[in-house]
């Protein structure tokens, strides 16, 4: 890879194209798995950071998890129903903590 002296973007001496540079802070190999994954998913490596972190943040966010679950229940009101009770109850053993 040659950096041009006219141009802060780096390029492939070989093809002439424009390289990804990874952001300061994103250790190589992670920027490269995402270039990939962004690739074979046919989505822009940008889309791609972005569910990433909207995944992340759900994950480690539990009180607004906790916070929309409370809202929704309040707005469908409490039922007594034994069937209802079981399907959550199983799904909610089956989902990641």
């Amino acid at each position: 890879m040659t950096w041009w002296p006219d141009c802060s973007i780096p390029q492939c001496a070989a093809c002439k194209r424009e390289v990804a540079v990874p952001p300061a802070g994103i250790p190589d190999e992670v920027f490269e798995g995402a270039e990939r994954l962004a690739r074979r998913t046919k989505r822009s490596r940008s889309r791609l950071i972005s569910d990433a972190l909207r995944e992340y943040l759900a994950r480690h966010t539990p009180d607004e998890v906790t916070e929309a679950m409370n809202k929704a229940f309040a707005e469908i009101g409490e039922e007594n129903d034994p069937f209802a009770r079981a399907a959550v109850r199983c799904v909610l053993e089956r989902s990641e903590w």
